[in-house]
């Protein structure tokens, strides 16, 4: 797996962070930069958290289903990816404040990355170098989620679902192109 391919990836993986982000600087009455540093810390330790443990997992049972870890790989990216979208579909209001107190950042921040935990599996059935990816993941999504915040203070909720919508979409595409080159033997 080559580094656009992880950038990709560590996108679509941000893309949840992002739009809750969002959804954080929209409640802000005004910016406070200090809220979205801890906002952006909390998601990105957490998506970098979640594939390393992902890993672990996946290595541990890598052997017993080497023969359909590229199907398992294409269901886990593709349904992530569609449950994004699903979620951005839906019309129900979020309950979100502006608080970033441990107990409300730790829900988000599971919540956000659980899929990330996923990705994690499928880098161990794909034999990739984990390190990489983690620092890239946790980076870019502190980095997404910092001008999510942003974004979210300034325009409002304009933005929200179309970022969980093209995460989704990343994901699904990338899950789809591992199948292809499994079955190719590329």
């Amino acid at each position: 797996m080559g580094i656009a391919e992880i950038i990709l990836i560590s996108i679509g993986l941000g893309m949840d962070a992002f739009a809750v982000a969002i959804c954080k600087g929209l409640s802000m009455k005004k910016m406070n930069w200090k809220k979205a540093f801890i906002i952006a810390l909390y998601f990105g330790v957490f998506q970098a958290l979640m594939p390393f443990l992902g890993y672990e997992l996946g290595i541990n049972f890598k052997d017993a289903i080497q023969e359909v870890d590229h199907w398992i790989a294409f269901i886990l990216l593709g349904s992530i990816g569609i449950n994004m979208i699903r979620e951005a579909l839906k019309k129900d209001d979020d309950d979100v404040n502006d608080d970033v107190g441990f107990k409300t950042m730790i829900v988000l921040a599971l919540a956000t990355s659980i899929d990330a935990l996923a990705v994690g599996v499928t880098f161990a059935f794909l034999e990739v170098e984990i390190a990489i990816p983690i620092v890239m993941i946790g980076v870019i999504t502190c980095a997404m989620s910092f001008v999510g915040v942003k974004i979210g203070n300034y325009f409002k909720d304009k933005f929200k679902d179309k970022a969980e919508i093209l995460g989704g979409i990343i994901l699904i595409a990338m899950g789809v192109k591992i199948l292809i080159e499994h079955l190719i033997g590329g």
